[in-house]
């Protein structure tokens, strides 16, 4: 379970072609924050995500692109800023891997696990909305403490 854990986030985080512009943790932020994208790893593994600006992640993940589909939810905290680096810390791991974010186009960005160039990097791109993934969380009604009287409005 926690190799699966870092290998969710490192799929859902993880070179920087020459056109990419290099983001700093507060851009890659501004960029990522509450956005739903897909992406594709280069060992083929591929899926759905959100990173909330608190650190946490919901999406899913299809290892090296075949078999099941799983879904992914890492609390708050998981993913925080290291200078420019994006790092995730995740219980029972003995390290904490940290990822370059690079801006490709107005939708999309490669993400590489630093040090690793080009071997374990994955290029996501923005979706509007996917069913079974909320956009924002959803609010109750509105209550009115003092609603209109019926017989007012007859």
């Amino acid at each position: 379970m926690i190799a699966r854990s870092a290998a969710a986030v490192a799929l859902l985080l993880a070179a920087s072609p020459a056109v990419a512009q290099t983001m700093n943790a507060e851009a890659a932020k501004r960029f990522v924050a509450g956005k739903l994208f897909a992406y594709t790893c280069v060992d083929g593994s591929r899926g759905l995500g959100r990173i909330y600006a608190d650190g946490s992640v919901i999406g899913t993940i299809q290892s090296s692109g075949s078999g099941p589909v799983k879904s992914v939810w890492l609390p708050p905290g998981t993913l925080r800023t290291k200078g420019d680096a994006i790092c995730a810390s995740l219980r029972g791991l003995s390290f904490e891997p940290c990822f370059s974010l690079s801006r490709t186009s107005e939708h999309t960005f490669r993400a590489s696990v630093n040090g690793m160039g080009m071997i374990a990097y994955c290029d996501f791109t923005r979706r509007m909305s996917v069913a079974g993934l909320p956009g924002r969380p959803h609010l109750p009604e509105p209550v009115l403490l003092d609603p209109p009287a019926a017989h007012e409005r007859r």
